[in-house]
C-alpha cells in the first residue's frame, strides 16, 4: 500500500563531475556553504581549527596516523563483498538505520572506511582498504589551487578537509571494481567519503539507494541517488530547495522508529526532562540553562544526553550539580532514552521529531546565538515543538506541560513521518524493504 505519491525524473545528469576541481566541490559542498563556515569556533575546533598552524599539525597528524597508518594495519573485512549489496555507515546512527536491511538479506553486509569510527559498532562492519589513499596525495597543490579560485577563503579556511578528501573516490573506484557489488545503500549523503563513495558508483555504473536516517536541512547536496526512501514530505520539499532531484523517491516513514511507536508516553504530567546538546551549544549557556532549570524546577528530574561526537570535558558540570542525571550517547539508543522522558529540551537535532513521534513535549531552545542556524530544520516554524527564547519562558513552558502534557503531540510529525496515522504506521522497515528488494531486482 502506497502511502504518498513518489517522484521520479531522469536517473542522472549526463554530467557528473568527471575532473578533479569540480569533483571536490560536490564531495565537499557542504564544508563550503556559509552556514558551516559560520560555525562558532568551539564548534569547528574539533575538526578544523581556526589556527593555521594548528590546522597543518591536524593535517600532518592524519598523514602520518591515518594514511601511513593504514599501510600497516590490518583490513578488517571477515565478509565476501563481491556481489554484494553493500550498506555503507559513516556512524553508529547509520549503523542503526541500515541494519534491519542487514537482518531481512542474507546477501547485505555493512561497510566502512578502513579507519572510520563507527563507535559502539566498531567491530561489527567490513572495511575497505584505504591503502592506496597515498598515491593519490600528488593532487593536493592542484586541488588547493583550483578551489581557491571557486572558493576563495573558504578553501584556505578548509585546506585540511581538501587534504582529507584527497583519494577516497580513486580508492573507491577500485573497490567497486575489484567487488562489484550489487548495489550501494547510503544513509548519509554529505560526509566527504559519502559523497567520494556516490561519485565512484556513478562512475562505476553501481547502483545506489538512500535511506534518510535523521532530518535534513536546505543546505545539503541535491539528492541524487537511483531510489531516495525518504521519511515524509518535509524531506522531499528540502531536497527540492537544494536542487534538481534525481531518481527515483518513496516516502516510508521512519524505520528506525517502528518498534518505539507503540510505546508512546502517555504520561498525563512532565516529571523527567532530557536535555540533548552537541558540540554546536556552547557549554557556558548550556550550564546557565540547567542550573536556572534545576533552581526553578526542582521537582522535576533532568538529564543530559551529550551527542556521541561531543568530546568536551563535562567533569565541571557534574561537580556543580551532582543531582543531574546522564545518558550516554555512546551506549544508549536514542529512543530508549527518550521512552525515560517526558519532556526534551534542545536547540538543533532531529531528536525534537524523535520525541514528539514518542508524545514526548519537546521544546526548542537556543543555547548559542548563531543566526544562520536559527530553528535549521524549522520544526518551531512549522509547529512541531514549543519555542522558548529566554531561560525564563523555558522554565514557564515547561511549568505549563509539569501541570497538563497533551496525549496527542505526536500528530504534529505527520508532516515529517509519511505513514504516521496511516495502516502502515509502524510498518516502515517492511515498507522500506518492499520497495528496496523491489528496486533491487529491476534497478533501471
Amino acid at each position: 500500500m502506497s502511502t504518498s505519491p513518489t517522484t521520479t525524473t531522469p536517473t542522472f545528469p549526463p554530467s557528473y563531475p568527471q575532473t578533479l576541481i569540480p569533483r571536490l566541490r560536490d564531495i565537499l559542498q557542504l564544508r563550503f556553504t556559509a552556514i558551516f563556515a559560520a560555525l562558532p569556533p568551539a564548534a569547528l575546533a574539533g575538526i578544523s581549527p581556526a589556527n593555521p598552524v594548528k590546522r597543518l599539525a591536524r593535517v600532518l597528524g592524519y598523514a602520518g596516523l591515518r594514511l601511513v597508518g593504514n599501510v600497516f594495519r590490518p583490513v578488517h573485512c571477515p565478509e565476501n563483498l563481491r556481489g554484494a549489496v553493500w550498506l555503507y555507515v559513516v556512524s553508529a546512527n547509520n549503523y542503526d538505520a541500515l541494519e534491519f536491511i542487514r537482518q531481512a538479506r542474507p546477501d547485505a553486509v555493512l561497510v566502512a572506511g578502513q579507519a572510520k569510527n563507527i563507535g559502539r559498532y566498531n567491530g561489527s562492519v567490513n572495511r575497505l582498504s584505504l591503502r592506496r589513499k597515498l598515491l593519490y596525495y600528488w593532487q593536493f597543490p592542484v586541488a588547493f589551487a583550483g578551489l581557491l579560485q571557486t572558493e576563495g577563503k573558504r578553501a584556505w579556511r578548509f585546506f585540511d578537509f581538501i587534504f582529507y578528501a584527497i583519494g577516497y573516490y580513486e580508492v573507491y573506484r577500485r573497490a567497486l571494481r575489484q567487488h562489484r557489488p550489487r548495489a550501494v545503500v547510503f544513509s548519509n549523503d554529505h560526509n566527504d567519503d559519502t559523497r567520494s563513495l556516490l561519485l565512484a558508483c556513478r562512475a562505476e555504473g553501481v547502483p545506489t539507494a538512500y535511506v534518510q536516517h535523521a532530518s535534513v536541512s536546505a543546505n545539503f547536496p541535491p539528492l541524487g541517488f537511483d531510489l531516495s526512501l525518504l521519511e515524509g514530505q518535509d524531506a522531499l520539499d528540502k531536497y527540492r530547495l537544494c536542487g534538481p532531484v534525481h531518481g527515483r523517491v518513496e516516502l516510508v516513514g521512519m524505520p528506525k522508529a517502528d518498534a518505539y511507536l507503540a510505546r508512546r508516553n502517555t504520561a498525563p504530567a512532565v516529571r523527567r526532562v532530557g536535555l540533548a546538546c552537541n558540540i554546536h551549544d556552547p557549554l557556558p549557556a548550556l550550564t546557565a540553562a540547567l542550573v536556572h532549570l534545576t533552581a526553578a524546577l526542582p521537582e522535576l528530574t533532568f538529564t543530559l544526553r551529550p551527542h556521541p561526537s561531543d568530546g568536551r570535558d563535562f567533569a565541571p558540570l557534574r561537580q556543580l550539580l551532582p543531582a543531574l542525571e546522564w545518558s550516554d550517547a555512546r551506549q544508549e539508543n536514542v529512543f530508549d532514552f527518550l521512552l525515560r522522558q517526558d519532556a526534551l529540551v534542545a536547540a538543533d537535532t532531529s531528536t525534537h521529531l524523535e520525541a514528539t513521534l514518542l508524545n514526548v513535549a519537546s521544546v526548542y531552545f537556543r543555547f548559542g546565538t548563531n543566526p544562520l542556524t536559527d530553528d535549521y530544520y524549522g520544526y518551531a516554524a512549522r509547529g512541531l515543538v514549543a519555542r522558548a527564547d529566554t531561560l525564563e519562558e523555558l522554565a514557564d513552558q515547561l511549568r505549563t506541560y509539569a501541570r497538563h502534557k497533551p496525549t496527542d503531540l505526536y500528530r504534529r510529525a505527520a508532516y515529517y513521518n509519511a505513514t504516521l496515522g496511516t495502516p502502515d504506521e509502524g510498518r516502515s522497515q517492511p515498507r522500506t524493504l518492499v520497495l528496496l528488494n523491489n528496486w533491487l531486482e529491476n534497478p533501471q
